[in-house]
């Protein structure tokens, strides 16, 4: 895709699932990655996968925390020179069940997982880099944050937060650096594994695509909305879903 060769990308929660997805699409167009996630073996075993340290820094820590933050755009810029794209993907979703039952400081942890350590990361390579010399942004978010999302509400919630952050950023940061999101609904990963397996063809029936998402889908897409060839697009949310919310609730 025009305009992703030789460019930097910073991949938060990117040692497996779709976050490894995006750094493997960019990889594959051209790009050098710095992919973060809490457990150093799986990052290391990431590195490798995505063709070793020419093309791939791995970078553990949390990304709720400012010294890992810090740390990560600093050697990305180190290393590779500049901090041109960002993927907003660390996300979390410990509880399942009626909002009148969430624990408020679970409900809190959600919350500044999934929104604002995206807006500190933004924050961070902004400062660093995109705030002189461009950029794009694309963070994940999720289509319980376009319908309702029984029992993972809060979920849902938060990934509304995060459509509603991207299109502030978008409006105040551009023209040098674009914004946008996208919303999956189910996609095959350890993440989602409760949602599909032992019983995969059911799970996709509703779908008019009859089936769910897999790690590519998200990985091409997220590479386009970075690229160059979206240049005149930010501030979106593209809902990448197989059609499940045309037909309504699930």
């Amino acid at each position: 895709m025009k305009g992703l060769a030789g460019k930097v990308a910073i991949l938060t929660g990117a040692s497996r699932g779709i976050g490894f997805g995006i750094a493997r699409r960019l990889v594959d167009e051209g790009a050098r990655v710095v992919v973060t996630a809490r457990k150093a073996e799986a990052l290391a075993e990431a590195v490798e996968a995505l063709g070793g340290a020419d093309v791939a820094l791995g970078v553990p820590g949390n990304a709720g925390d400012p010294e890992h933050r810090a740390a990560t755009v600093a050697q990305a810029v180190e290393t590779f020179g500049s901090v041109d794209l960002l993927v907003n993907n660390t996300g979390i979703n410990p509880a399942f069940g009626p909002l009148m039952e969430l624990d408020l400081d679970v409900a809190r942890k959600i919350m500044d997982v999934n929104v604002v350590a995206a807006l500190a990361w933004t924050q961070e390579c902004h400062r660093a880099w995109m705030g002189e010399h461009g950029g794009s942004v694309v963070n994940i978010s999720s289509v319980s944050g376009v319908q309702v999302a029984p029992f993972i509400a809060f979920y849902g919630a938060s990934k509304a937060a995060m459509i509603s952050l991207t299109e502030s950023l978008a409006q105040e940061l551009g023209p040098g650096i674009r914004v946008n999101a996208i919303a999956p609904a189910v996609v095959k990963t350890k993440f989602a594994e409760m949602l599909y397996v032992g019983r995969e063809e059911e799970a996709s029936a509703a779908y008019p695509l009859k089936r769910l998402g897999e790690i590519e889908d998200i990985g091409a897409l997220a590479a386009f909305l970075l690229s160059d060839e979206a240049s005149w697009l930010t501030g979106q949310t593209v809902v990448a879903d197989g059609g499940i919310t045309l037909q309504g609730v699930h």
